[in-house]
């Protein structure tokens, strides 16, 4: 028997730009299911990642080091996000996850 591979994405990416939050009241219509937010900051005492559950009230924070780019600390916060996603094995059809960044 021949071995075969589904390689077709899980998943649907949207780009949710400042006006789609600001235009409504609420989270836009895109926003479904559990909703998590992610974060990445420097502080004097080094670089820290941030992962918050809203629809599960789960919050985790991770020292990524004294030396960490702040980039490194987002990109560690969404890979924690996805791996606390995964973790619970929900059978949940959506998941926003929303990637918190200032300019």
């Amino acid at each position: 028997m021949r071995t075969a591979f589904n390689l077709e994405p899980q998943y649907r990416v949207i780009m949710l730009t400042m006006e789609d939050w600001t235009k409504a009241t609420g989270a836009p219509p895109a926003v479904k299911g559990f909703v998590w937010f992610t974060d990445g900051s420097r502080m004097r005492e080094g670089t820290r990642a941030g992962v918050c559950g809203q629809s599960v009230g789960r919050r985790l924070s991770f020292s990524v080091g004294r030396y960490a780019a702040i980039f490194q600390a987002e990109i560690f916060a969404i890979l924690a996000c996805v791996c606390e996603i995964q973790s619970q094995n929900r059978l949940e059809k959506y998941v926003s996850a929303l990637i918190v960044k200032r300019l």
